[in-house]
């Protein structure tokens, strides 16, 4: 891995919550340099869906977000290079996942190229974050929630903390974007570290 920068996986699907994969992609571009050795390149899949959903929630369109990434893909191409274990992709974040893609990742339904990349990430046993959005959840949210957690992935739904005092919606997206940074083994500094209790 010394002769290549590390290689992150960004899927976007048509959940609520599309600001969370953009601001993660900005974040990776932005951690790029001589202090994140051996470098980051970002490879992004957006589905027809969340295209509708990252125009409705920030305004932007395909071409934006795609600009933002390194490689980008088409979720309908399967014969992708990350649909591959051979390639070396080192994690993949869906953000945000939604309940169908969760479904499909939960039962090996490799029908697109987001659900395919998860199924490799988690058969070759590498880092594999869904941050899910829905509420509440049902009992097939759940069940599926345990069975991707029952093959190593990483549920993550994007809920807020509030000891960092958010003032802010960018502070809650910026802060629940630097412990997903933190997952993919990045030390960031951005996220607020609690030091525990005075008393």
């Amino acid at each position: 891995m010394a002769d290549r920068p590390r290689r992150f996986v960004i899927a976007i699907t048509g959940a609520t919550g599309a600001v969370y994969g953009v601001r993660l992609l900005q974040t990776l571009r932005a951690l790029r340099g001589s202090h994140v050795p051996p470098g980051i390149e970002t490879h992004l899949v957006v589905s027809d869906a969340a295209v509708l959903t990252l125009h409705e929630e920030t305004g932007m369109a395909r071409r934006d977000v795609e600009a933002l990434a390194d490689v980008v893909h088409k979720a309908h191409n399967v014969g992708a290079t990350i649909a591959s274990g051979s390639y070396q992709a080192d994690a993949m974040v869906i953000a945000p996942c939604s309940m169908k893609t969760l479904a499909a990742v939960a039962h090996g339904l490799s029908d697109n190229l987001i659900a395919r990349a998860a199924d490799v990430m988690l058969k070759e046993r590498r880092r594999l974050i869904l941050m899910v959005r829905e509420t509440p959840f049902n009992l097939a949210h759940l069940r599926n929630m345990t069975a991707v957690t029952e093959m190593g992935g990483i549920i993550f739904p994007p809920l807020p903390s509030f000891y960092h005092q958010p003032k802010t919606i960018d502070d809650i997206v910026d802060h629940t974007v630097a412990r997903v940074i933190d997952l993919l083994g990045i030390d960031s500094h951005a996220a607020p570290r609690w030091n525990g209790l005075n008393g």
